[in-house]
C-alpha cells in the first residue's frame, strides 16, 4: 500500500503543478496539492486489498489405509484416515458413512464426532493437514463353509486394506476391489487389496477343513554338473552348471557343497528363489517344490598362481544325489600350455564333445576336457601342471581386400561405397573416420543391414560376433556421401577414402567421373591399376537388389570389367566356396549379354543375367545334383548338369541361334549382342575351377569404361539408398591401388577440364 501511495502522490503532484504552475512553492525537495487532490490521496491509500478467491472445497480426505482382523466370529479394523482442512475457522469434515465406530483419536487424544444422519463428522480448525484413526468393529455372517462382512470405507483419495483371516490357502474375495497380494502363513491368510472409496467393500472368503498332510517322502536327485575352469592371470574361476532332476519327493532346497577356498560370486537359475551361503556350501530355495527338474549356474573364484605353476582344484558337487555325473572344461585367459597325468576318476574327451551349454560360456578355445561320474561322497579332484608363455601382439582383424567405387556429380559431391573382406578374431567393430563433411548413407555386415554408431572420433561400424564369426572372410561394406566443391571449367580436385583402424592388404579404388569432363595429371598416395597385377575381380553383396556388381582392376592383357556376381578382371580367377561361375558365347565366339542363367538343385532356384561381358555368377548355391539352363529370346535353349560340393565350379555355354520356326521377340529392353569374333579379341588363360585343363576364353580388351560395380550403385543411389543424388550416367572410370594400407587415408588427386571448353 505504501508503493500505491507513492506512486499516486507523485502523479498527482505532477499534475498540480502542471496545472498551477503559479501556486506557492515550499522548499527544494517538497511538492504542493491541491487540498481535495490530498484528500483523493488519503481515500485511495485507506482502501482495501480485494480478497482472494476462496478455497473451492472446505476439506478433504487424502488417504485411507485400513487393518483388519478376523477372529472368534468377528471383525476388528483400524482405520488411518488423512486429510487437509482448507478454509480458515471450524469446518465440518465428513470421516466415514455407516459405521459402527469403536474409538476415533487424533494426535493422540480422543476426536470427537458429530453424528450427521449415518455420517460421522469431526469439527477441525482449519487451516491445517490432520491424520485421524478409527476403530471399527462388526460381527461375521457366517453360511457353511463361508464367511463375510461388510466392510465401510471412507471417502479418500485412495483406500488400501489389509484382511487377515483364519485358515491356510483360503479364497479370499473382494467387493468392489482389486486383490493385489496373498501370502498364507501359521493358519493363517493375508491378502492385501484396494478399495473403491467411499463404497462399503464386501468381503467374503470360503473355509474349508484340511486333512492331516502326509509324511513326506524321501527325496531321490539325480545331477549332471557340468563346469568350466577358467585360469586367469591371477586367479582361477568356476563356472559350474548344475542340472538336477527329481525322481521322488518335492524337496524345496538343494545343498550344493563347494570346493575349499573358493567365493561364491553369482547363483542363477529360473526356479532359484534365493540362496543361502553356508561354510563350505551353499542352499538353494526353490520357488515350487513340486518341479521335477531345476537348472542353476553357480559362479565361483579365488586367487590363482602366477607364472607356470601346478593346478589342483575339486568341483561344485550335489551330495544328496543317488548318481552325479559331470563333465570339465579348461580354458586360459592368456597364452599358456596345461598338461595333465592320468587322473583317477576322470577320463580324457576331445574338446569337440563338451556339451554345447558349457562351450557357449567358455570365451577363449578349451584347452582340455574331461569327463566323470561321481562314485564316492567327494567328486574326483583336477590337478594340472600349467606352463605360461609370454603375450604375442596379433591382429584383432585384418581385411584381405578393399574395393571402393566412388561417384563423382557435377556438383562435386561424392557417392562413395567401400566392401571390405574381413577375417575376425576378437573385435567388435570397426572404425571408420570418414573425410571432413562426409556423412553415413548405409552399412551392411554379411548380408544383413546393420546401424553404425557416430563418435567424436570417428564412425563405428559394428562387425560380427567374435564368439559367432564364420570360419572364413565376409564381407562389410558402407555408403557414405561427401559434399564437395562443384566442378568449374578447370581446376585440380582431392579425393579421399577414409581411416579405417583395420589393416588392409590392398585396396581397390574406381574414380568414375562424368562425361562432361576429363581428368588427367593423378597424384596421391595410390598408384595406377594399370602397374600391377591384381587377382580377378570380386563380389560386391548389398541390399540394393541380392548379389550386386563386382569389380576389380585385372591389369595386362585382360579386361578389368566386372558382372553380377563378382568374377573376372586380371589374368588369375579366385571365386569363393559355394560359386558358380561362367561366360556365355555365341556359335562364333561373341559374348552374349542379357541371358538368364538358372540354377535347379534341392527343389530350389537361383538366377543370374549375364553381362556386358557375357558373365555371370552364381554365390551360395547348395551341395547336391544341379542343372543350369540358360535362356535369351532368339536363342535355342543351353543346358548343363553336374554334381556340385560346394567347390568353385566355372560352367561356360555357347548358344545357338533358335530355329526359323522359332519367334525372336527384339524389345528396347534386350541388351544388344556383341557379335564380334574371337579373333579380335584379346585372349587369357584361366585356369578351370573343376579341375580341368586350362582353356582360352576370349576376353575384351582394357578401356576406361565403367565396372559393373559403377553400374550397381547408380542404380542403388536412383532407387534404394535413402539420398538425393544427381548421378552421372555417362562417363569414364579411372582404377587406382594402394596395397597395405594401415589406419591412414587413401588419396588421389587429379586435374580436371570440361569438354569442349
Amino acid at each position: 500500500m505504501v508503493i500505491k501511495l507513492a506512486v499516486v502522490f507523485i502523479g498527482l503532484s505532477a499534475a498540480a503543478a502542471a496545472q498551477d504552475s503559479r501556486g506557492p512553492q515550499g522548499p527544494g525537495g517538497t511538492v504542493t496539492i491541491s487540498r481535495p487532490d490530498y484528500d483523493r490521496m488519503l481515500d485511495l491509500a485507506a482502501r482495501d486489498r480485494r480478497p482472494g478467491d476462496p478455497p473451492p472445497v472446505a476439506a478433504t480426505l487424502t488417504r485411507t489405509e485400513i487393518r483388519a482382523r478376523v477372529a472368534a466370529g468377528i471383525v476388528r479394523a483400524t482405520m488411518q484416515v488423512d486429510g487437509e482442512v482448507f478454509r480458515t475457522g471450524s469446518i465440518k469434515v465428513p470421516l466415514i458413512m455407516g459405521a459402527t465406530l469403536i474409538e476415533a483419536r487424533m494426535a493422540g487424544g480422543p476426536l470427537p464426532l458429530i453424528a450427521d444422519g449415518t455420517t460421522h463428522v469431526a469439527v477441525l480448525e482449519g487451516p491445517s493437514t490432520f491424520s485421524a484413526t478409527l476403530e471399527w468393529g462388526a460381527a461375521i455372517t457366517a453360511t457353511p463353509g463361508r464367511g463375510s462382512f461388510v466392510m465401510p470405507v471412507p471417502p479418500a483419495g485412495s483406500a488400501t486394506a489389509t484382511f487377515d483371516v483364519p485358515g491356510e490357502q483360503t479364497d479370499v474375495r473382494v467387493s468392489p476391489g482389486l486383490v493385489l497380494r496373498r501370502s498364507s502363513a501359521n493358519g493363517r491368510t493375508v491378502v492385501e487389496a484396494t478399495l473403491d472409496p467411499g463404497s462399503p467393500a464386501q468381503v467374503w472368503w470360503s473355509t474349508r477343513d484340511t486333512a492331516p498332510s502326509a509324511a513326506p517322502r524321501e527325496a531321490r536327485l539325480l545331477a549332471d554338473v557340468k563346469t568350466l575352469v577358467t585360469i586367469g592371470d591371477a586367479d582361477l574361476r568356476l563356472v559350474t552348471l548344475v542340472d538336477v532332476t527329481v525322481i521322488q519327493g518335492e524337496p524345496a532346497e538343494f545343498a550344493i557343497r563347494l570346493p575349499a577356498g573358493y567365493e561364491v560370486t553369482g547363483v542363477s537359475g529360473a526356479s532359484l528363489e534365493r540362496s543361502d551361503e553356508r561354510p563350505g556350501s551353499v542352499v538353494l530355495l526353490v520357488t515350487n517344490p513340486a518341479q521335477r527338474r531345476h537348472q542353476f549356474l553357480i559362479s565361483l573364484e579365488r586367487p590363482g598362481g602366477s607364472g607356470s605353476f601346478t593346478l589342483e582344484t575339486g568341483f561344485p558337487t550335489l551330495p544328496l544325489a543317488q548318481r552325479e555325473t559331470g563333465e570339465v572344461a579348461v580354458e586360459g585367459l592368456s597364452t599358456l600350455a596345461v598338461s595333465a597325468p592320468e587322473i583317477p576318476g576322470l577320463r580324457r574327451m576331445d574338446v569337440r564333445e563338451i556339451d554345447p551349454a558349457l562351450a557357449s560360456v567358455a570365451r577363449q578355445s578349451l584347452l582340455a576336457a574331461f569327463r566323470y561320474q561321481r562314485v564316492a561322497d567327494a567328486p574326483p579332484s583336477l590337478a594340472l601342471n600349467v606352463t605360461r608363455y609370454p603375450d604375442a601382439a596379433v591382429l584383432a582383424a585384418v581385411a584381405e581386400r578393399a574395393v571402393a567405387t566412388t561417384l563423382v556429380t557435377s556438383e562435386g559431391r561424392a557417392l562413395t561405397e567401400v566392401s571390405l573382406w574381413v577375417r575376425n578374431r576378437a573385435q567388435s567393430y570397426a572404425k571408420v573416420e570418414l573425410p571432413p563433411g562426409a556423412s553415413m548413407v548405409s552399412v551392411e555386415v554379411a548380408g544383413q543391414p546393420a546401424k553404425p554408431v557416430e563418435g567424436k572420433d570417428g564412425t563405428r561400424v559394428p562387425l560380427l560376433r567374435p564368439g559367432f564369426r564364420p570360419d572364413g572372410p565376409y564381407n562389410v561394406s558402407f555408403v557414405y556421401l561427401h559434399a564437395g566443391a562443384p566442378f568449374d571449367r578447370k581446376g585440380n580436385m582431392q579425393m579421399t577414402l577414409p581411416k579405417m583402424d583395420i589393416p588392409v592388404s590392398v585396396v581397390e579404388w574406381e574414380l568414375f567421373i562424368p562425361d562432361r569432363y576429363r581428368a588427367d595429371r593423378f597424384g596421391g598416395n595410390a598408384i595406377a591399376a594399370s602397374l600391377m597385377d591384381l587377382p580377378g575381380e570380386v563380389e560386391i553383396v548389398s541390399s540394393g537388389g541380392g548379389v550386386g556388381a563386382g569389380s576389380g582392376a585385372g591389369i595386362g592383357p585382360g579386361t578389368s570389367r566386372g558382372f553380377a556376381g563378382g568374377v573376372g578382371g586380371g589374368r588369375d580367377f579366385a571365386p569363393v566356396s559355394g560359386q558358380i561361375v561362367g561366360r556365355v558365347v555365341d556359335s562364333a565366339g561373341g559374348v552374349l549379354p542379357g541371358v538368364t542363367i538358372t540354377a535347379t538343385v534341392s527343389g530350389s532356384t537361383q538366377t543370374a543375367i549375364t553381362d556386358a561381358s557375357g558373365l555371370f555368377a552364381l554365390s551360395n548355391v547348395p551341395s547336391g545334383a544341379i542343372v543350369l539352363t540358360g535362356t535369351l529370346p532368339g536363342f535355342a535353349n543351353a543346358r548343363r548338369s553336374f554334381v556340385f560340393d560346394q567347390r568353385p565350379r566355372q560352367a561356360d555355354f555357347v548358344m545357338q541361334v533358335g530355329a526359323i520356326q522359332e519367334t525372336v521377340t527384339v524389345t528396347a529392353d534386350v541388351p544388344v549382342i556383341d557379335m564380334r569374333s574371337s579373333e579380335s579379341i584379346t585372349t587369357f588363360r584361366m585356369d578351370a575351377i573343376n579341375g580341368m585343363n586350362a582353356q582360352e576364353v576370349p576376353r575384351p580388351v582394357l578401356n576406361s569404361a565403367p565396372s559393373a560395380n559403377v553400374q550397381s550403385l547408380q542404380r542403388r543411389a536412383a532407387g534404394v539408398l535413402p539420398v538425393r543424388v544427381d548421378v552421372p550416367r555417362s562417363g569414364a572410370s579411372h582404377r587406382f591401388v594402394k596395397p597395405l594400407v594401415v589406419a591412414e587415408e587413401t588419396i588421389v588427386s587429379f586435374r580436371y577440364k570440361r569438354v569442349g571448353d
